[in-house]
């Protein structure tokens, strides 16, 4: 009885195995009608279509219909339907990932199989699709400002922040738009504003379980999202965090120690009136390991002081410090409080409510030449500059007995100062569009971005120096960073590229300036309008320029401005007519404040003048603008110091 039993169990696995392989290795006509037996099945069953794997498993088999022979008269059936499933999915899932995977297989029906009666209804489908896609996009961006506006309104209401419900209701919104497309553009911003303000609802709460979420959150956003610009904000959240949780913010007592105390004062008309606090919004910085820029961002101008603090191991210090205390200020709730920078120069930066009127900036230093801590405004902004020792980059192996003599001198004086590395600015961008021009619908920064690109190419093929830009299409930098990145990129020569422009429209001429004092009134009122700020300002900036220019390459800014314009003029002046030269000038240009390398801002021409417009537009007057530059360059670099790099002894350090 037994054996019997065991024979009939044997019989049915072979009846199941063999059904298997009939299965799997059956024709493509076959494996389509399975697969819509498959899915007549699904749509019998409303309640199954809740669930994605009854989806899955019909699409499966389609794909498969397509994959046996994809060259077959089946292939763009099965294709096609798997496309349709997958769309019908994205009805119940509402992920945009639904909609690409449809959408590459209708492409691909079209594409491959241009003879198939499917290719149409592909195609139609497909313009359904990007405009479904659009929309969905269209509809996470209005969900993560509806979540934005949710956390601006609790901002602006500090006493509900004590309330754990509001800090809820805008969490479950950036969750949501999350969560509608894990997978969608807007799903990592989501994400990551989930972590940040279960982050600053941890500060109100005090409850581990929001200090646990939101790094959990951070980790997701950095592993999940890695492509992302928010991955390395969530890993710098993340490494914050770890600091902070084994070195609070402790900003009490920093000034316990000895050290010589510079008070700043803010213009009186744009101090804050009495009882109206300022509020101290951002930190910023950026650093390389020779020269770290820190900036601190406030909403209105007000008192500061600084103080430089040396070590202390009795009080467990062990960093130099410097910190700046802000008066009549209170910080930004959504503010980072701590953050790691961990290059050779700094530690971190801190930021923290020092007393109930005023925010102290800390900035742990492990090592430092020379700094400086000034303030720019509209909308004012403390700066600090950190510089340690330059390190020369290492010079080109010269071994190869090919290289002549004359190949050594021409090298040689092409680095004479080290000149391999020009950052060009294209002034303006962004919401700044600089000076209108004279023709309608023309703006400096627009003209300025043209002949920065063209300048870039010229000086890579006339100079074979690598040439960067500030920026290569339309986005606002502001001025300090721009200086920040000609620095942490090491540049060895800065550009500035502008417009002029005048109230008088007969104005006319090309000017180029380096970074001086200066009371001459026009080139106070260029520097103005540069830095999007009054005369007044300007007059006042003078006052403290003579200790920000202690490191400042004057002279050879100086003798930089000088050839470049000299070659400029004379190149246009072979060219055109009525080219105005005037002249080489000095004015304290916030572009290039701080900049460690010979740099210079050229006025190119007047876009408010006529004439000067029309040229500023045309390709060639650019194209022409550019040589006359270039040919600047090329004769400083020539002239400057050739013996530096031939072992004649002689002295390559300047003196300012």
């Amino acid at each position: 009885m037994k054996h019997r039993r065991l024979i009939h169990i044997l019989v049915i696995c072979l009846i199941c195995v063999l059904g298997s392989c009939v299965s799997t290795g059956a024709a493509p006509n076959q494996l389509y009608f399975e697969a819509e037996s498959c899915y007549r099945q699904l749509q019998q069953h409303p309640e199954r279509q809740k669930y994605r794997s009854y989806w899955l498993k019909c699409i499966e088999r389609f794909d498969a219909v397509h994959d046996r022979d994809p060259d077959g008269p089946w292939a763009a059936a099965g294709l096609y339907k798997a496309a349709s499933l997958y769309r019908e999915l994205y009805r119940h899932s509402y992920r945009s990932a639904d909609l690409k995977a449809a959408a590459s297989r209708f492409q691909q029906v079209s594409r491959k199989y241009p003879e198939s009666a499917y290719r149409q209804k592909a195609r139609a489908a497909l313009r359904d699709i990007g405009d479904a896609i659009k929309a969905d996009e269209k509809a996470a961006k209005q969900a993560y400002f509806q979540a934005e506006s949710c956390y601006r309104q609790l901002q602006q209401h500090p006493e509900r922040q004590k309330y754990r419900s509001y800090w809820m209701k805008c969490i479950e919104r950036f969750e949501a738009v999350h969560e509608r497309d894990p997978e969608g553009p807007w799903a990592a911003a989501g994400l990551f504003m989930t972590a940040q303000l279960y982050q600053k609802l941890y500060s109100y709460s005090r409850s581990p379980a929001d200090e646990q979420k939101a790094r959990s959150l951070f980790k997701k956003v950095a592993g999940q999202y890695s492509s992302s610009a928010y991955s390395r904000r969530a890993r710098k959240a993340l490494d914050a965090s770890a600091a902070s949780a084994h070195t609070p913010v402790n900003l009490a007592g920093e000034d316990t120690a000895s050290g010589e105390v510079t008070t700043n004062h803010s213009d009186s008309s744009n101090t804050p009136a009495p009882g109206e606090a300022v509020t101290v919004t951002g930190i910023r910085y950026w650093s390389n390991p020779e020269y770290t820029r820190v900036v601190i961002d406030a909403n209105q101008a007000t008192d500061f002081k600084h103080n430089l603090l040396k070590k202390d191991p009795s009080i467990n210090q062990m960093n130099q410090r410097l910190y700046v205390d802000l008066d009549n200020t209170r910080l930004a709730n959504h503010i980072q409080e701590q953050i790691a920078i961990n290059d050779t120069l700094l530690k971190d930066v801190r930021a923290g409510q020092y007393r109930s009127d005023t925010v102290r900036v800390v900035v742990d230093i492990k090592s430092f030449e020379d700094y400086n801590v000034f303030s720019l405004k509209n909308p004012f902004r403390i700066v600090i500059d950190v510089r340690g020792q330059a390190t020369a980059e290492k010079p080109a192996d010269s071994s190869d007995p090919e290289i002549s003599r004359n190949q050594k001198a021409s090298i040689a004086r092409q680095l004479a100062l080290g000149v391999r590395r020009i950052v060009i600015d294209a002034g303006h961008g962004g919401k700044d569009y600089g000076a209108p021009g004279y023709l309608k619908g023309v703006h400096e920064k627009n003209v300025v971005l043209e002949i920065s690109k063209k300048l870039a190419a010229r000086l890579r093929e006339e100079l074979g120096c690598e040439v960067l830009l500030t920026r290569d299409r339309d986005v606002y930098l502001t001025l300090e960073e721009r200086t920040a990145i000609a620095n942490t990129k090491k540049a060895d020569l800065f550009i500035s590229i502008h417009a002029n422009a005048a109230r008088n429209r007969n104005a006319y001429g090309i000017e180029t300036y380096f970074l001086n004092l200066t009371t001459d009134e026009d080139s106070i009122a260029v520097a103005a309008r540069e830095n999007a700020t009054s005369e007044k300002n300007i007059s006042e900036l003078q006052t403290i320029l003579d200790d920000l220019m202690r490191n400042a390459k004057i002279n050879e800014s100086s003798r930089l401005a000088t050839y470049v314009h000299k070659d400029l003029i004379g190149h246009l002046d072979g060219h055109y007519s009525r080219i105005h030269d005037k002249g080489v000038k000095q004015a304290p240009f916030y572009v290039l404040l701080g900049a460690q390398m010979p740099s210079i801002l050229i006025e190119t021409s007047f876009i408010s003048n006529k004439r000067e417009c029309q040229r500023l537009t045309n390709s060639n007057y650019q194209k022409h603008l550019c040589d006359g530059i270039v040919q600047g360059v090329r004769r400083y670099i020539r002239d400057t110091r050739p013996t530096a790099f031939l072992g004649s002894g002689g002295d390559g350090a300047e003196s300012n």
